[in-house]
Formats: C-alpha cells, structure tokens, sequence
C-alpha cells in the first residue's frame, strides 16, 4: 500500500450490525436485556459465594473469580454498542478503541485460563477425591487465579502495542459492534503486520495447550464417572462437568472461527453473529448454567433470603 495512504487514525467507525435506523433500535434494545440480565446474574453469584459460608470451596473460590471477569468482560464491549444504537452514532475514537482492545483480550485471554483451571478442579475432585483438599489448596487456588489474571494482562498489553503503534490505511470502518483484532489487521498494510500475527500465533498456541489441558482432563473425568456405581452419583458428576464444557467449548470454538476465518469486506450476517457468541452469550450463561441448575447455589440463595428477612423483621 502506498504511503500517502497511510495515517494517522483518530478515530474508527463501528458499523455494526446494519445501517438501518430500526435494525439499530432493536439491536439496542436486545444487548440492553441482555446486559442486564448477565450483570444481574453474576452480581448474584458474586454476593451468593462472597457471603455463603457454605459455598467458600476451591469450585465456588473460581466460580467467583469467573462471574466477576464475566462482570467485567461483557461490560467492555456491550455499553459502548448500545449507546451507538441508540444514540445512531458510530463513532469510537483511537485511544477508545486501543482501551477496549486491551481490556477484552486481557479479560478474554484470563477466562480461557480460568476455564482451564476450572477443568483441572474437576479433575481433581472427581479422579483425585481423597487428594483433593491437599492439591487444592487454598494457597494453590489463589495462585492459579494470580497466573490467569497476570497472563490475561499481558496478553492484553501484547496486542495493544503490536496493533496500535502500526500505520492504518483506509476509511476505519470496523465491520464489527466493537474494536476486535482481526477487523483492525484488515486496516494495516499486509507488509507490516507482522508483529501482531507473531502475537496472534503465540496467543493461538496458548488457547491449543488450554484446549488441549481441558479436553484431557474431562477424557479422564468422564472415563471416571463411568465407573461410579451409583446411577445418582454418576449423573450428579456429570450434571456438574457438563454445563462447563458447554460453556468452553462455545467460548473457544466460535473465537478461534472468528479469529481464524479470512476477513470479509462484505461481512455475511453470520459473520456479524459469530462474535456475539464467544462476547456476549458466554458471560450470560454462566450465571444460568451455575446458579439456577445448582442446588448449593439455590439453598445459599435461601439462606440469604432468609437472612435478610430476620434483619428486616428485627427493625420492624
């Protein structure tokens, strides 16, 4: 690409979903509802194991750490999307855009190794069971959730400065409801991206050993469960792990399509959709996933229910 077309950008456009002043309203209308519900979700699950006494475990120590980065993860990407819907605006200026790259690959990159780590607590519980206290200790929990968070920043940090101190060409139009890696290496001159592709390929390698780390540990795990006796306690174990390779396996599969596949420049709408599932949808499960199915988490509600109750009648 020539150089007189190489600039100093100020200043990118969020396309979207559509054009469409009616499309915008209801795409808005739809991540409100959304939003709301994920942030009431795992606000709920915050406070349920923050207060539970019941529910202080390595499981609910990591549930906690994840329900709190879901907090932070969809809060990165869905507010801006919604006020550009309403506001039929489309406007994200530079250092926006540089702020919410860093923060959705740092907090995107420590849900990978928290679902990582996750993994290997069920392991642990379910093939180590008379090992479980002394391998998950509290002290090795709060080492593992350092790590995940420590790598998450640095991942973060990585593509910030491997993106944004390149030349971008072009009319800054992100295809995209949020600034995402692959619609920003579409703008950069193909000599000079290396560096960010060297990132992307480290990055990739990680997601593989993760991926990798927990298929292993559920080969294991299910091989386990199959040679429980009991028929409830097989299909307790399994309503367990189940729900938690759902959620990993959406989360990793439809990023790694997304990051993968060829940039268009006339995205499909599925190509608008794909993101939605590994940004949006993941941190709106989970609270699903682990509060309304387990019965731990509906009995500490009660409790605190209960408490809260016993307090307001005290003051009557």
């Amino acid at each position: 690409m020539n150089d007189e077309n190489k600039t100093e950008a100020v200043e990118f456009f969020l396309v979207g979903f559509s054009y469409s002043w009616k499309v915008q309203i209801l795409h808005g209308f739809l991540f409100l509802l959304v939003y709301v519900a994920a942030l009431t979700g795992n606000m709920l699950i915050l406070v349920l194991t923050t207060l539970d006494v019941h529910l202080q475990t390595p499981m609910y120590f990591f549930l906690r750490n994840l329900s709190f980065l879901d907090f932070c993860y969809i809060s990165v990407t869905v507010p801006k999307s919604i006020v550009n819907s309403f506001t039929h605006t489309t406007s994200i200026s530079f250092f926006e855009c540089a702020l919410q790259v860093f923060f959705f690959m740092d907090l995107a990159s420590a849900e990978t190794a928290i679902l990582t780590v996750m993994s290997y607590d069920r392991y642990a519980a379910i093939c180590w069971p008379l090992h479980y206290e002394v391998t998950m200790n509290h002290r090795a929990c709060v080492r593992m959730m350092a790590l995940s968070w420590l790598s998450g920043a640095i991942s973060g940090l990585l593509h910030v400065l491997s993106t944004f101190s390149l030349p971008f060409c072009g009319a800054y139009r992100i295809h995209h409801f949020f600034c995402d890696i692959p619609q920003l290496l579409s703008l950069l001159d193909s000599k000079v991206i290396i560096s960010e592709i060297r990132v992307m390929a480290f990055g990739t390698s990680l997601v593989l050993i993760c991926f990798v780390s927990i298929t292993v540990s559920y080969v294991y795990i299910f091989s386990t469960i199959m040679r429980i006796p009991s028929k409830v306690g097989r299909s307790k174990a399994f309503s367990t792990c189940i729900p938690h390779l759902v959620v990993v396996t959406l989360f990793l599969v439809s990023g790694s399509i997304a990051y993968v596949k060829p940039i268009s420049d006339s995205p499909s709408f599925s190509d608008l959709l794909l993101p939605v599932f590994y940004t949006v949808v993941p941190p709106t499960l989970n609270p699903v996933i682990y509060s309304l199915r387990s019965k731990d988490m509906k009995m500490a509600l009660r409790r605190q229910c209960g408490k809260g109750n016993l307090i307001r009648d005290s003051y009557a």
